[in-house]
């Protein structure tokens, strides 16, 4: 007997026919809905990782504070003898130094801020006698050292509290690493930066490779100086890992959920589907392999 006829082969349609259906086109909007879902989704715990790593940044850094708070203040030239590297970790450690200020070779940092609004930082040199070392710091080099003291903040150039108290002062403050050379072009008497490398140039040396911020003295300065606070070390915005990689995973679900829309797509144009009209999802079930009991070779 002659074979029967097989089923017609399924004709195959470009991809971009089945794309143009309006079921097709119809389950484009959804899955782009769930995407956009998915990436806003990411983008919220994004914020949350940068959130959550501030704050652990913050809390970190006010233990830091803490902990230097409770210090006693050590000579400077035990943390850092002049002609020397700074070490990063030394900033707003408490120190203490003694000498004679210089008010003739006293400048102003224009351009510094304090509580919003803009005015001058008050730089003096200072002549050390004693850093706690003795002398030893500064042996084997070509005299005693100068340390630029930043005694605090005016309001303007022309403040009369701007001379520093005369004789042997005991300095004590915070430590803070030197600043890059400015760009300089202002009036004589004022600078834009606190640079130890530019301002050996100019009052001497040897010098220190930072400079301190004032907390008190002895004798006392004049109140018209504003002290500034503790500097503090800066870094990089913190992150959370977990909320990071939480983000990750929806920006993934969502490519996912575009990327089953193509795969409907192509499957339909290679003609996984009998009826052009057929659901693909229907199309999709029909394909996994059957899982359910058989008797005599038979699906129950």
């Amino acid at each position: 007997m002659p074979e029967a006829p097989g089923p017609a082969p399924v004709a195959r349609r470009s991809f971009g026919a089945v794309a143009r259906q309006p079921r097709m086109i119809a389950l484009l909007f959804v899955f782009l809905a769930a995407a956009l879902v998915c990436g806003r989704l990411g983008v919220w715990q994004l914020d949350r990782a940068y959130e959550r790593g501030d704050l652990a940044a913050t809390h970190a850094a006010a233990d830091e504070a803490a902990r230097l708070a409770d210090e006693e203040p050590e000579g400077l030239g035990v943390l850092l003898p002049p002609q020397t590297t700074f070490p990063g970790d030394l900033v707003g450690r408490q120190t203490w130094v003694e000498g004679e200020y210089d008010a003739s070779q006293q400048l102003l940092v224009a351009g510094r801020a304090l509580d919003g609004q803009t005015g001058y930082l008050v730089l003096t040199p200072l002549r050390v006698s004693d850093d706690g070392t003795e002398g030893a710091s500064w042996a084997g080099l070509s005299g005693a050292p100068v340390l630029p003291v930043v005694r605090g903040w005016v309001p303007t150039a022309d403040s009369a509290a701007l001379d520093p108290p005369s004789g042997t002062v005991r300095v004590t403050g915070y430590v803070q690493a030197s600043e890059a050379t400015g760009e300089g072009d202002l009036p004589a008497g004022q600078t834009d930066e606190i640079s130890s490398a530019a301002l050996a140039g100019q009052w001497g040396g040897p010098i220190y490779s930072g400079y301190v911020v004032l907390a008190s003295s002895d004798p006392a300065q004049d109140e018209g100086v504003s002290l500034l606070p503790r500097p503090q070390i800066e870094g990089g915005e913190g992150l959370d890992l977990q909320n990071l990689f939480y983000a990750l995973q929806w920006w993934i679900f969502g490519g996912f959920a575009v990327m089953l829309w193509l795969r409907l797509v192509r499957d339909e144009a290679r003609g996984s589907a009998a009826d052009p009209d057929e659901d693909p999802f229907g199309a999709l079930a029909r394909s996994a392999p059957s899982t359910g009991p058989t008797v005599g070779g038979h699906q129950a």
